[in-house]
């Protein structure tokens, strides 16, 4: 089954006998080596303590219980004709029915009158109310059985112990990892493994060793074991990460980067421009800013900020900074820009706001998105912008003709080829790639100066972990004479009262938004389909019985490019009323004149998501208004919403969340690319602190790892994921 040579790196393809089932179960799981399995934590620990005598059982109870299995059988159900298994639990107390669909194996794989472990949710047979039944519980052999759970009848010991659960997919069981995992550590491998982590550092922080930490992680004889084990992971990561950042931020001081000496009185005047008065977060930040200009080494900043508090205004100032000034050793031509952003809604948002900053300079500004390319000023019509050919724009962008390009992804392709790229401006920018941003950034041989701009409210210990290579600016304030917007938990019965709310506010001339969680409606024939609005009936549910005077638009992510920018085309300029939408409306979309939004089922938001859904009612020094409707009544549920009227800004919103949810549930691995155990560490900045100190002095001693090659291996290896 497994030999003595078992190493880190050998496939469990190689290593077990596994299955088609197998395989494909753990490579959706991403385990393919000894070393990815030895990585996979429990989820949790099951705790005897927790399991329930069978005559205690009620409908709907999740429990576990421990009992003698009989009347094991494989059989096709009477009406579908599904392969199914079913089987007697009996413990001192009384006897349950369980039953296994589309498993017929489990009749197999468990011995008739075995001791065994059943957890899953106790239901009622519909042939016979009142008699419960175990439905697809998950089941495993036990050798004995726990003290108290109905040893007296067969026999049992006083052993009371801790099992790890892990995450499961079709095909791989929690108890199939346990067994494999057993016999990974009876191999040996575990001796011959050498630890990344310094002694030194693990004794300063009183950490067990890599063998000690995974026999702990994975079979703790104690809670304080798999505790200890776990922050010891949790520091590893975030260690590694730290020392990623602090190394790329090494590498970018070495590196040479156009110098901007602006000139300050110039900036002001272009600043002096801007249709409000400039905040005084935002003239910090522009300082900020042109001060990295004049360093030799690129810039590498991160500019945050809640929705409305200015940042494309931020943006402006410093590409004007850059726009001015004329390329090395020449009077001559613009240092160029590239502004990159998600959706092309924003880039022509983009696009149209930096023509009204810019027009009266007679400065070319471009958008290429894959929808097709646009130039200001057009030569018929100075105030204008026309469509043009991609080939033309390409063309005058490597002339460093258009020295303002701003556009989605379409803007990383290799065709697009710059003369002078000074500047990169990426907005909400964890929605794109480690591989992606450095493409941008490698384009020319001096590297340009890089300013990545959010408004997703991220808590503290996690900017200075994902982020720890760029400095961080934010923009705490908003534009002056902006009201906050009123916040309103919804109940059911208050629905008609909000409809006439709105009512009058589109009769002041205004407009509102409509977010629902889906875009149709789930098949209802479906199981656990989802009771939630759907923005295609929704919209029409409101045109017919609530709002059938105005005209209601409809946008989603399924629909094409070009009809997405014509329908928000038609909202902004009034064409219709009422916006029913996803949230693919909260990126950056800019209405002033929307001052109401409708969130439906709000539960199924993050509390960041529905802070920026909120922001896009927060344009203009009209009073605005958000309206949460939840379908869940839970007081967590209430708890968190009562949050979003309460906090100050996103940030504390944020830290909120963080503390009551927790980072992996917050933000989740795919997001950040980091791992559940290391995302629930976040929430201890000592420890986010402690591995940052530790990383920033490591490589101002050892910036290449010289003397730290397992160290620098473990960063090859965490070079392929994604940290945004």
């Amino acid at each position: 089954m497994y030999t003595c040579t078992m190493q880190p790196e050998s496939t469990l393809k190689d290593t077990f006998r596994l299955n088609d089932l197998q395989y494909k179960a753990l490579k959706k799981l991403q385990l393919n080596t000894v070393e990815d399995l030895l990585y996979y934590f429990p989820v949790r620990y099951g705790d005897v303590v927790k399991s329930r005598t069978i005559a205690s059982l009620q409908k709907d109870d999740i429990a576990i219980v421990y009992g003698k299995i009989t009347g094991l059988r494989t059989k096709k159900a009477f009406k579908k004709k599904i392969s199914m298994s079913e089987a007697t639990i009996e413990d001192e107390t009384g006897k349950i029915h369980a039953v296994w669909f589309h498993q017929p194996y489990i009749a197999k794989m468990i011995q008739e009158g075995a001791f065994v472990k059943v957890e899953g949710k106790v239901s009622e047979k519909k042939s016979a109310p009142g008699t419960l039944v175990f439905t697809n519980p998950e089941i495993e052999s036990v050798s004995v059985l726990p003290t108290g759970v109905g040893d007296s009848l067969f026999g049992g010991d006083d052993n009371s112990f801790a099992y790890p659960v892990y995450g499961e997919s079709r095909g791989i069981t929690s108890r199939w990892i346990h067994h494999t995992l057993q016999k990974i550590f009876r191999s040996g491998i575990l001796d011959e493994m050498k630890d990344p982590i310094p002694k030194e550092m693990l004794e300063k922080y009183n950490l067990p060793s890599l063998k000690t930490g995974l026999i702990w992680i994975h079979t703790p004889k104690k809670t304080d074991d798999s505790v200890s084990a776990r922050k010891r992971f949790a520091f590893q990561e975030i260690f590694i990460i730290q020392l990623e950042k602090f190394r790329e931020r090494k590498e970018y001081q070495t590196l040479s980067s156009f110098t901007i000496n602006d000139n300050p009185k110039d900036v002001k005047s272009f600043v002096d421009r801007f249709p409000f008065k400039a905040t005084d977060a935002q003239t910090r930040a522009i300082d900020h800013i042109l001060e990295d200009f004049k360093k030799t080494h690129p810039m590498s900043r991160l500019l945050e900020g809640d929705v409305g508090s200015g940042k494309t205004a931020v943006a402006a100032a410093t590409v004007f900074a850059v726009t001015t000034t004329p390329p090395k050793n020449s009077e001559y031509g613009n240092l160029q820009t590239a502004y990159m952003v998600p959706t092309e809604i924003l880039a022509l948002q983009h696009f149209e706001s930096f023509i009204a900053y810019f027009s009266y300079l007679g400065i070319n500004i471009g958008l290429i998105t894959s929808s097709g390319c646009k130039k200001f000023p057009s030569k018929s019509n100075p105030t204008k912008s026309t469509d043009i050919s991609r080939t033309q724009l390409l063309k005058w962008v490597e002339e460093g003709t258009i020295p303002i390009l701003i556009g989605t992804h379409s803007l990383i392709s290799k065709s697009v080829k710059f003369k002078n790229l000074a500047y990169i401006i990426i907005d909400e920018q964890h929605r794109f790639g480690t591989t992606q941003r450095k493409a941008l950034r490698r384009k020319d041989n001096i590297v340009p100066h890089l300013l990545s701009m959010t408004a997703t409210p991220i808590p503290r210990t996690l900017a200075l972990t994902v982020y720890g290579d760029l400095d961080l600016t934010l923009l705490d304030q908003m534009p002056h004479g902006r009201k906050p917007v009123i916040t309103e938990i919804i109940l059911p019965n208050d629905r008609e009262a909000v409809y006439e709310k709105v009512r009058k506010e589109i009769a002041l001339g205004r407009q509102a938004y409509v977010i629902c969680p889906r875009i149709f409606e789930p098949d209802p024939q479906k199981e656990l389909a989802l009771n939630v609005k759907s923005v295609t009936e929704e919209a029409k549910r409101i045109k017919e019985k609530v709002f059938p005077e105005y005209e209601i638009a409809i946008l989603h992510s399924k629909m094409k490019p070009a009809d997405k920018e014509s329908v928000m085309l038609d909202f902004k300029n009034g064409r219709s009323h009422i916006l029913c939408a996803t949230s693919v409306i909260e990126v950056g979309v800019n209405v002033p004149n929307a001052t109401v939004i409708i969130i439906e089922g709000a539960e199924r938001f993050g509390l960041a998501q529905l802070h920026q859904l909120r922001g896009r009612v927060l344009r203009s020094n009209h009073q605005a208004y958000c309206y949460v409707f939840a379908d869940s009544k839970t007081e967590k549920t209430l708890d968190r919403l009562k949050a979003l009227k309460t906090a100050r800004n996103g940030f504390e919103l944020a830290e909120f969340d963080l503390a009551q949810r927790g980072a992996g549930e917050l933000y989740g691995r795919k997001q950040w690319g980091i791992s559940d155990l290391a995302m629930e560490a976040i929430k201890n900045i000592k420890m986010v602190e402690a591995a940052r100190h530790e990383a920033q002095i490591l490589i101002e001693k050892d910036s290449t790892l010289k003397n730290y090659p397992l160290l620098k291996e473990s960063l090859s290896k965490n070079e392929k994921v994604h940290f945004e």
